[in-house]
């Protein structure tokens, strides 16, 4: 805002300070009524709209303070680049003169306010905020889920321990009855041998006692054969006493207790009682999404009719080395990577076309893309393996496995989430692009293209097989247009953002043969298309 919108700006410039009671947003300043008679009335400023000051007021400050002429040569904007999204004034021009989307801006904001563009941003937000809502919800209903998964655990836990301590009860109480076993089992085998020894200690006492008698009162020979008989006990009793310590019954007999190595070793090698996970799993959140949201936020711009898209060869790039290419893509720096199925390996050339770096032995490769970061991504189409390719050292950086071929899958490689068409289940050989809200795949075998939205809801599909055969590598740009590699038919076809037109490209009389693979890069509008065998070209499209 250039003034005070309290006071007359033409009253000010006069140093008159009268109380303004309108704004003028094209002339950028309040009014009083004398001057906003006189600005109705003038034939230059008669068209423009005025708001009571007070109203005005109710505006935003960020919206009250948007600028409407230029800081660099203080005029009025006329027109918006595209290419840099912003206002420019007249002068401003001649800054852009690279760019190729300058607009009168007072066509893009003519009925701005009843515009469907204006339409669709009030919905927009009605919809962010419905969104919201419904996370807020989402996330409520998530803090009630952990406080009632914290009680389970808890009670899991406690009910783990109950369970522990009963085994190891048991396992104590088996242990104690079996040493009462052991003990008891050795001191009967040592009573029994106890017992014995006495008896047998008892008979050689006797004879002791009787030795005395018979030396006094025995006749010689008596006594004779008295000892003779003696000596026969003695030496079975000798024989007795030799087999006992001989067949280790005199063996001390001892018991000891060893733990369960386990048990013992489980204060160290158990550090806890379990742990904690937190594991993040996708939701299958409802976020409503207009169609087209992306193109109709800001105001709609015209687009690049296909019947005025024009093509120059800049330059044909030998691919010969590789053989049955499925898909190619532009890098920075005007580099491309094509990739080779049946050889199993990737290829980056420079901008010339000679060697940059090639990766061999990854597996088979389906389709490559710049992924940001100085990578590449690499699909197979025959497994669950992504390879990703790090462009600065050339060589593997990481592999990502998802759960099924992932040939046509939509997957965030930041964070490598994958987005469900839930009602679309794409063909053999499908390759995919993305635009907004957008997705559109190819059909090999009914040679056909389909667009269709994030919910697998199918907007449009083109068949028509006397104009595209066989359609495999896919590529859109900025304005919805639909670039086709046509493999029986040997061309290139470009779809109307609608679906209803088309336009052929190229086609065999320009070199095109067995193709397959293409790309449009949407910051430099250069299309890429890759025949099968030995040769690729590079066009410029305006």
């Amino acid at each position: 805002m250039a003034t005070n919108c309290s006071n007359c700006g033409v009253g000010e410039n006069l140093q008159n300070n009268e109380h303004s009671e309108v704004w003028c947003s094209e002339c950028d300043e309040g009014l009083d009524k004398e001057r906003e008679n006189h600005n109705s009335d003038s034939k230059a400023s008669k068209s423009h709209e005025t708001v009571f000051i007070a109203e005005y007021k109710t505006l935003p400050t960020e919206v009250i303070h948007i600028a409407q002429t230029c800081k660099l040569h203080n005029e009025k904007f006329k027109l918006f680049c595209r290419d840099h999204d912003c206002p420019c004034c007249q002068k401003c021009e001649n800054s852009h003169t690279d760019c190729k989307s300058l607009t009168d801006i007072n066509v893009l904001i003519k009925n701005i306010k009843t515009s469907n563009a204006f339409y669709e941003f009030e919905q927009t937000l009605l919809e962010v905020v419905q969104n919201i809502k419904q996370l807020r919800t989402n996330r409520r209903e998530n803090l009630t889920l952990l406080e009632n998964k914290k009680r389970e655990i808890e009670a899991e836990i406690k009910q783990s321990r109950v369970h522990i301590n009963h085994h190891l009860d048991k396992l104590q109480d088996d242990l104690i009855n079996e040493l009462v076993r052991v003990e008891q089992q050795e001191n009967r085998k040592i009573e029994k041998l106890l017992t014995t020894l006495k008896k047998k200690e008892s008979d050689i006492i006797e004879v002791q006692e009787n030795i005395a008698s018979i030396k006094k009162h025995a006749p010689d020979l008596q006594t004779f054969l008295t000892m003779k008989n003696i000596e026969k006990d003695i030496s079975t009793e000798e024989k007795f006493i030799q087999l006992i310590t001989t067949s280790g019954s005199t063996n001390q007999v001892n018991i000891s207790f060893q733990i369960n190595k386990s048990l013992q070793e489980i204060s160290a090698i158990v550090q806890n009682f379990g742990e904690i996970n937190v594991s993040s799993d996708p939701c299958d959140f409802p976020i409503q999404k207009r169609k087209d949201r992306q193109a109709q936020i800001m105001v709609t711009f015209p687009t690049r009719n296909i019947d005025n898209l024009t093509l120059k060869l800049q330059k044909r790039i030998n691919t010969a080395g590789l053989s049955n290419v499925h898909s190619c893509s532009l890098l920075p720096g005007d580099k491309m990577v094509f990739s080779s199925s049946s050889q199993q390996k990737i290829k980056v050339l420079k901008s010339d076309g000679s060697k940059d770096f090639q990766i061999k032995k990854i597996g088979p490769t389906f389709n490559v893309v710049f992924s940001g970061d100085d990578s590449i991504a690499v699909t197979s189409g025959c497994s669950n393996q992504i390879n990703i390719i790090d462009l600065k050292k050339h060589k593997l950086k990481k592999s990502i496995t998802v759960n099924s071929y992932n040939s046509g899958l939509m997957i965030s490689l930041n964070d490598e989430t994958i987005t469900n068409v839930s009602k679309t289940k794409l063909p053999d050989f499908a390759y995919v692009a993305a635009l907004g809200d957008k997705l559109y795949y190819t059909h090999y075998r009914n040679h056909s293209v389909t667009c269709c939205d994030y919910h697998g809801n199918t907007l449009w599909t083109f068949c028509d097989r006397n104009v595209l055969m066989s359609p495999l590598s896919i590529s859109v740009d900025n304005d919805g247009n639909v670039y086709v590699a046509g493999f029986d038919s040997n061309n290139v076809v470009v779809i109307s953002p609608d679906g209803q037109h088309y336009r052929q490209l190229l086609s065999s009389e320009d070199g095109l043969r067995l193709l397959w693979a293409l790309h449009y890069d949407k910051s430099t509008n250069k299309l890429l298309v890759a025949n099968r065998p030995n040769e690729a070209f590079l066009f410029a499209i305006e």
